[in-house]
C-alpha cells in the first residue's frame, strides 16, 4: 500500500512538473511568439475548410492518375480521417478530460484568444493534430516514391497547423504533440496496410 501511495504521488509531481512547463510554454507562444502576419493567418489557416480545395485537387489527381487505385487511395483516405477523429476526440479526449486552455479558470484570463469563442469539448488529444499528421503520413507513405521532396512539405503544413492550434490559444503544445504521435501512428499503420494489400501506387500511363 505505501509502496501504490508513493508511487502515485510521484506520478502527481511529475504531471504537475510537466503541466507547468506546458502552460508556460503555451503562453510564450501565444502571447509573447506573436506577430500581426500570424494573428491574421493563423485562425482561418488552421481550420480544415481552408484545406478542401487541396483535398479536391488530390482527388482529382488521383482519378485521373491511378485509374483502378484511385478508389481504394480515396477510401483509404476517409478511413484514416474516420479513425483518427474517431480516436482523439471518442476515446481519447473524454478519457483524460483535460480542458482547454482558454476554459481553465486558471489561464483563460491569460490566453490571447484571436477565434470568436474558445472551442467546446477537452483539449487532449488535438484532433486537428491527429487528424492532419494521419492524413499526411499515410500521403507522404502511399505517394512519397512518386512526389519526391514534395512529401516533406506534408510535414511542415501538418506541424504549422498544429502550432497554429496553440498560437490562438485553442490547445496546449502537449496536446498537439500528443496527437501529432497519434495520427503519425494510425496514418504509418494505414499506409503499411494499403501498400502491402492493395500495392504501391504507380501512375497509369495507358
Amino acid at each position: 500500500m505505501t509502496m501504490a501511495i508513493l508511487l502515485q504521488s510521484f506520478i502527481q509531481d511529475i504531471w504537475k512538473w510537466v503541466n507547468h512547463l506546458d502552460q508556460a510554454l503555451l503562453l510564450k507562444i501565444n502571447t509573447v511568439y506573436t506577430n500581426g502576419f500570424l494573428d491574421t493567418v493563423y485562425p482561418w489557416y488552421r481550420e480544415g475548410g481552408t484545406w478542401y480545395p487541396l483535398y479536391l485537387f488530390l482527388i482529382v489527381f488521383s482519378l485521373l492518375n491511378f485509374k483502378q487505385k484511385a478508389f481504394s487511395w480515396i477510401l483509404f483516405i476517409v478511413a484514416t480521417l474516420v479513425l483518427t477523429d474517431q480516436i482523439s476526440s471518442s476515446w481519447i479526449k473524454p478519457f483524460f478530460e483535460r480542458p482547454r486552455p482558454c476554459r481553465d479558470p486558471l489561464l483563460m484570463s491569460q490566453v490571447r484568444m484571436l477565434l470568436n469563442g474558445c472551442s467546446g469539448g477537452y483539449s487532449f488529444t488535438s484532433s486537428h493534430a491527429t487528424n492532419h499528421f494521419g492524413f499526411a503520413i499515410f500521403v507522404y507513405g502511399t505517394l512519397g516514391h512518386l512526389i519526391g521532396k514534395w512529401k516533406y512539405v506534408l510535414l511542415i503544413w501538418a506541424a504549422s497547423i498544429c502550432y497554429g492550434q496553440v498560437y490562438v490559444g485553442v490547445h496546449y503544445p502537449l496536446d498537439v504533440i500528443g496527437g501529432a504521435l497519434l495520427g503519425i501512428l494510425i496514418g504509418w499503420v494505414m499506409c503499411k496496410f494499403y501498400n502491402n494489400k492493395v500495392g504501391l501506387i504507380e501512375y497509369d500511363l495507358q
